[in-house]
């Protein structure tokens, strides 16, 4: 069974609950019982209903806002950890030195002209920015110490190696949406009967009450914006960007 008809299953469950509750105790009322005398719940359930959904819309930015955040924090750790590959191996001969660089400068290019807009785009790295890794890897890796000062070197460049990896793999389980489709749902029909419940209430056609409502749906319709631009954390709006690799490597163009 899948998720959606669970879902479909229990709204339809919950709304027969309430609906032959209520028929039930309509049917079953004494002749005693005076039905104008029950308190109107309507601005009681509006209230309710604007909490609930104001608590949900809350929880919804505050999740797409800590994605953004942890995709900026990805981007930042693997243009930090090339970074430091990039002048860490200034210990190691000339030769090996500058292909180290070359490789990191090669990556880094590739990642903020090519592989950026196949993120943006497409939602997925590149097979190329993996094979540009790779020859980083090698060329740390391969190389073995002559010196103490070399090897004493030598861990701290694999293990920075280790955080470029990491991190671009962060970058890859973050290129998509964040919200599942259930939640869009549940966010959209949220908004419907939120701004439904506001008819509910009979309002009268004065300026103030329809200026009122109207701020009120702009409101509501500012958040799921809101919600929608920080949903794709490297392709909307205030998206995470490539600033910290042409900050570290200011040499690449971008």
């Amino acid at each position: 069974m899948s998720d959606w008809l669970v879902l479909l299953l229990a709204m339809l469950a919950a709304c027969a609950v309430v609906v032959v509750i209520t028929l039930v105790r309509h049917r079953t009322a004494s002749a005693e019982d005076d039905p104008s005398e029950t308190p109107d719940v309507i601005e009681y359930m509006t209230m309710w209903i604007g909490v609930v959904y104001a608590i949900v819309l809350g929880l919804a930015i505050a999740g797409v806002w800590e994605a953004r955040s942890a995709a900026a924090d990805h981007v930042q750790a693997e243009a930090q950890a090339l970074h430091e590959i990039s002048e860490r191996v200034r210990v190691y001969p000339p030769d090996v030195r500058d292909a180290v660089r070359a490789d990191v400068d090669a990556y880094v290019r590739h990642t903020v002209t090519t592989e950026w807009k196949t993120m943006v785009d497409h939602g997925r790295l590149t097979q190329s920015g993996t094979d540009l890794l790779d020859d980083i890897r090698r060329d740390v890796t391969d190389y073995q110490p002559k010196t103490d000062f070399q090897a004493q070197a030598y861990q701290p460049l694999v293990d920075q190696v280790a955080a470029v990896d990491q991190a671009r793999s962060a970058r890859a389980d973050s290129t998509g949406a964040t919200m599942p489709g259930v939640v869009w749902f549940g966010l959209l029909i949220g908004a419907v009967i939120t701004v439904g419940m506001v008819f509910a209430l009979q309002i009268q056609r004065t300026k103030r009450e329809l200026v009122l409502a109207g701020l009120f749906s702009v409101t509501i319709a500012f958040m799921l914006f809101l919600i929608w631009d920080f949903d794709a954390p490297y392709s909307r709006g205030i998206a995470a960007t490539v600033q910290p690799f042409l900050q570290l490597f200011p040499h690449i163009k971008g």
